[in-house]
């Protein structure tokens, strides 16, 4: 937009009513626009145009989601731990010892595919600024990435960036990077997914929520600049397919400054540690439109701003570029006139620019003024809240029918030992299942000095409380080959997985956190896919008693008529009393006994093993069983508290071969295995029946453990021992460690380099 000769003011719109505005450039439909009009009594000014189209955007406004998101509250279980849930800027639990954690995860996916550094290094800024906005101090961060095929040309440059900026911004926070996931899958080529994880803590009494009350309490704008990077960014960006023949569709990326936003989390904890902020909120999508606008519709009263005082970088900028601008590293804090000065006095003090631009009033309008003009005149809550909801047509794809049938039971199976040893090294070696430590040696997992498992573990894991060593566990997962294949159940999966994940490293699920990525909503099969998950993410949650405290949803995950699979990723965080007691994958205690516990079924579909072997996928995931979820977590948490195990890993991708492998690749042991009787040794390797895992078990520990797998009925068959420097599956093959080791870690150096590139 440029700005208007004479300016829109209220005053001019409402004396020129038949004034061509822009509505279809930003992005809202006719009939959006209307309602605008309708709730207004008369045409919107520019401002206020620019205010609602990126508020009532689909990434802002939720408004083809939240129909099917409300079951998330509706079959919400009880929980004794949520102290803050679903509608505010990050769910909140208690932890114990007077302890909360604050987490949240979101996507940044379009903007990462334009300008990969800079969209994941802001995805990263703008989760972590959340996490502030609570009351928190932000102790981590985990990044679930998906990315098209490994050996695309495009495909470095997207890692190369993402990886880069994750790394730069995270780095430079002095944050951990503890966990994540990285799947290359051709379905992300156009459309990678950059999502991110923050996790922070406090004390219970120090939550601050996103409101401003209190008549004549201040509106403090804080942080960077306000500049023209980033216009529209996000909240337009992520509401439109890609289009190659529509450039405007691509806005400008927004531009991070990871020293700002340090100097931004120790200026606003100095700030809560004083009691000086009666409401915040940060500055992510939308600006300025979403902070005065949710701050007045969350409070008590309405709001005066004058935006001619917003510090600019840009002053060239138009006040409907200053509403939409989504600059990084800014927030907002509505603070008592007593306690103003020394506010000011804080930010000063660690060099944050910050200016009062306007005052909670007693009405029930947000008014916005530029150099004495009324530029913005309207109800708050509707811009922030009562956008339009869509109840988007949904039909099941005719597809889907065809793909379910196309089973992997016919495919080719290998005939003997030396085939099954090939298979092996292949599947290990492949993209998805290969070590990631060229990416996760990119990012320092351990500063701080409390992080006490991180990538690859099953989950990450952190230490709370020096004393006492009360920790949290963290861990994401989501298969959207399993999703695509019944989206129902492969968000019952993903959620699963990040489950089994965490009690795997001992720490009990508390709460859940999701980002749901999914195609165009305007496709029926794309809408009817995210119902479903959301159904089955919903009933999941209230059978595990884990409730959802709050995510992000990305739609319009699609190139032209290409969408992504459905990719829901659930985030898990549980609690341990003592991280002491933690649990790790590593198989290193010679001569202790591998156990597999659960069953293992002819589950294929979808399977790492259809994919590298046969390049496949059809038939039906894994059947989902969330009673055994619950038992298996409860085994694996009391074992590692007693002490009755020493290593554990969870069964997913690829299989028992992939977890063990994994697992003596990391503690430095070879293991000789045993098929059980009524399996064959294929079924046995590569099976991805769920509800499984494999533990380590001290001898002296032995009678102990399968005694309580006993009593609780929890299938346990020992498989095999930790011993020598060979995996050793008896009757079939053997493969050195070090071959395994060589095939394992060449795969992403030999695909992207040895070195980092930005």
């Amino acid at each position: 937009m440029s700005p208007r000769t004479p300016l829109d003011t209220v005053k001019h719109a409402a004396a020129t009513p038949d004034a061509r505005q822009p509505f279809r450039e930003l992005g809202m439909t006719e009939d959006e626009y209307l309602r605008v009009r309708d709730i207004l009594g008369r045409r919107p000014t520019g401002s206020e145009l620019a205010m609602y189209s990126v508020m009532w955007s689909e990434h802002c406004s939720y408004k083809s989601s939240k129909v099917h998101l409300k079951q998330f509250s509706e079959k919400a279980p009880a929980s004794d731990a949520l102290l803050v849930g679903i509608g505010e800027q990050a769910g909140v639990v208690d932890v114990g010892q007077g302890y909360a954690v604050t987490f949240k995860v979101e996507s940044h996916n379009h903007p990462s595919y334009v300008e990969p550094y800079q969209g994941a290094a802001t995805g990263i800024g703008g989760i972590v600024r959340d996490i502030i906005a609570m009351g928190a101090r932000p102790v981590a961060v985990m990044d679930p990435l998906r990315f098209g095929a490994a050996d695309h040309p495009d495909t470095a440059r997207v890692v190369h960036g993402v990886v880069a900026g994750i790394g730069g911004y995270g780095n430079c926070l002095g944050l951990p990077n503890i966990g994540g996931e990285v799947v290359f899958d051709p379905c992300y080529q156009g459309n990678p997914l950059v999502n991110a994880l923050c996790v922070g803590v406090m004390r219970h009494e120090d939550i601050h929520l996103a409101k401003a009350s209190g008549t004549g309490n201040k509106v403090i704008l804080y942080g960077a600049r306000t500049g023209g990077d980033g216009i529209g960014g996000a909240s337009i960006l992520a509401s439109e397919t890609f289009d190659a023949d529509k450039p405007s569709k691509r806005p400008a990326v927004q531009v991070g400054d990871p020293f700002q936003e340090k100097l931004l989390i120790e200026c606003t904890l100095e700030a809560f540690a004083e009691k000086l902020v009666v409401g915040i909120q940060d500055l992510g999508a939308a600006g300025l439109s979403c902070a005065t606008s949710e701050l007045a519709s969350n409070g008590t009263g309405g709001m005066r701003v004058d935006l001619s005082t917003v510090p600019l970088r840009d002053h060239t900028l138009s006040p409907e570029e200053i509403l939409m601008s989504e600059s990084q590293e800014r927030m907002c804090a509505v603070v008592a006139p007593e306690n103003v000065d020394r506010f000011l006095a804080i930010c000063e003090k660690w060099d944050v620019t910050a200016t009062v631009i306007g005052e909670v009033t007693d009405g029930e309008r947000l008014e916005i003024y530029w150099h004495g003009e009324l530029i913005v005149d309207v109800p708050p809550r509707t811009v922030a809240h009562d956008g339009p909801v869509y109840h988007r047509p949904m039909a099941r794809p005719g597809w889907l029918d065809a793909l379910q049938a196309d089973t992997p039971d016919a495919l080719p199976r290998p005939a003997n030992g030396d085939e099954l040893r090939e298979q092996v090294l292949s599947l290990v070696s492949s993209p998805n299942q290969a070590d990631k430590s060229w990416i996760t040696s990119q990012y320092d997992r351990y500063v701080l000095g409390n992080t006490v498992l991180a990538q690859p573990e099953d989950s990450g894991m952190l230490r709370i409380d020096e004393e006492t060593g009360l920790g949290v566990a963290l861990a994401t997962d989501g298969n959207g080959r399993y999703a695509k294949l019944d989206p129902y159940a492969g968000a019952q999966l993903a959620l699963a997985e990040a489950y089994r994940n965490v009690a795997a490293t001992g720490a009990r699920p508390l709460a859940v956190t999701d980002c749901l990525n999914f195609p165009s909503p305007e496709d029926p099969a794309g809408m009817w896919q995210f119902a479903e998950a959301c159904r089955g993410l919903a009933d999941a949650c209230q059978a595990l008693g884990t409730p959802v405290t709050g995510g992000n949803v990305s739609l319009y995950n699609q190139t032209g008529d290409t969408g992504i699979h459905p990719t829901p990723v659930v985030g898990v965080l549980g609690v341990i009393d003592d991280v002491a007691r933690r649990t790790p994958m590593a198989f290193s205690g010679e001569g202790q006994m591998i156990y597999l516990l659960g069953d293992t079924r002819e589950e294929f579909g979808g399977s790492a093993w259809t994919d590298v072997v046969h390049g496949h996928l059809g038939g039906l995931p894994p059947a989902v069983d969330l009673d055994r979820e619950r038992l298996l977590a409860e085994i694996l948490v009391n074992a590692s508290r007693d002490g009755m195990i020493d290593a554990a890993h969870d069964l997913s991708d690829g299989g028992l071969i992939q977890a063990l492998v994994e697992s003596c690749l990391k503690g430095g042991r070879g293991a000789r295995l045993v098929v059980p009787d009524g399996l064959s040794a294929f079924t046995f390797l590569f099976s991805e029946s769920a509800g499984r895992a494999i533990v380590a078990v001290p001898r002296s520990e032995e009678v102990r453990f399968t005694g309580m797998c006993d009593a609780r009925g929890m299938p346990a068959t020992r498989i095999g021992v930790i011993d020598g420097d060979t995996i050793d599956v008896q009757g079939a093959f053997s493969l050195p460690l070090a071959e395994l080791r060589e095939a394992h870690t060449r795969t992403l150096p030999a695909l992207f380099g040895h070195t980092r590139h930005a």
